[in-house]
């Protein structure tokens, strides 16, 4: 049978998660298949066509779609999930929040955050934050699956040649409704998408020292800007700062961790990051553990001497 993923797009263009989790599903077997259900989103239907390793897009087209809601989404899925194997979600926040909906109704087992397929019914997630690899078999007839997206590389976004079938919106419960949204605008790449992450933690004292410090070595390297959690609990940076197991998940070509400590937590969400550089002037820091490059420093005076140098 075929693999479903279903896509992460914001109407106009698809998001690299989607790419991600068509590389895991084209580990699981079968021939795979993308759902694109937005309004008007034809310009992310074209783009999930062109992705290499895609052999048909489903393009569900309706206003209701516009924002995404779980419960619309949900009811999209189940409406097809009789003619898959497996359907697979990126870990996201609209992921992990539809995902649950359809293991749910489907009275299946949903299997959460893959970093490996083994084998069709079999994969492998981290738990203990990371500490300890969990191998899970599962015999359902469906697999709703969610991908820890850094744990797979994407699928090339271009070079496949696959048909836009488009099919009819299904009918949702309308017990859920768009209110609003308020999104915090930044020149900055979106964190979980950037190739360079400057992060910060309690060690910063302050949000005037945070921004003073961090802001100007962001900006030389073209990086977004993170936080541990316990700088974000104290009020330095904004929420959607927060990188760890209970923020976001990251695996950036640069992690540049400045004055944090390295909990558990947080190395839980960016240990997987081709480069990192800690800078913490404890030498028993866990940061240390998981750094390729570590400077034992007073982040105050060796942060303005690294920008000075780049």
């Amino acid at each position: 049978m075929a693999v479903l993923v279903i896509a992460e797009h914001d109407n106009a263009a698809l998001k690299g998660a989607t790419l991600n989790t068509v590389s895991a599903a084209a580990q699981c077997g079968g021939d795979v298949h993308v759902l694109v259900a937005g309004s008007g989103a034809g310009a992310a239907a074209q783009a999930a066509a062109q992705v290499a390793g895609v052999a048909k897009v489903l393009h569900a087209d309706d206003a209701r779609f516009a924002e995404l809601l779980a419960e619309d989404v949900a009811a999209q899925v189940l409406a097809l999930a009789s003619g898959y194997s497996h359907i697979l979600f990126p870990a996201t926040a609209n992921g992990k929040n539809a995902a649950p909906r359809v293991a749910a109704k489907l009275d299946v087992a949903q299997i959460s955050d893959i970093t490996k397929v083994v084998a069709a019914d079999t994969f492998e997630r981290p738990i203990y934050a990371g500490n300890a690899i969990a191998t899970v078999q599962s015999s359902d007839a469906v697999k709703v699956i969610t991908v820890r997206t850094t744990a797979f590389d994407p699928a090339a976004a271009a070079g496949g040649g696959a048909a836009v079938e488009t099919i009819a919106a299904a009918a949702g419960n309308g017990k859920a409704s768009f209110v609003g949204r308020e999104v915090t605008k930044s020149d900055r790449p979106e964190l979980t998408g950037a190739k360079i992450i400057v992060s910060g933690g309690r060690a910063l004292g302050s949000s005037e020292k945070f921004t003073e410090v961090l802001t100007p070595l962001a900006d030389k390297l073209g990086a977004a800007l993170g936080a541990s959690r316990a700088a974000v609990d104290a009020g330095y940076a904004p929420n959607d700062w927060q990188v760890g197991q209970t923020g976001k998940i990251v695996a950036p070509q640069l992690y540049v961790a400045v004055g944090i400590s390295g909990a558990i937590q947080h190395l839980a969400g960016m240990k997987d990051s081709k480069v990192i550089v800690a800078i913490n002037k404890d030498p028993e820091a866990p940061i240390f553990s998981v750094a390729d490059y570590g400077l034992e420093a007073d982040l105050f005076a060796a942060v303005p001497e690294l920008i000075n140098a780049l």
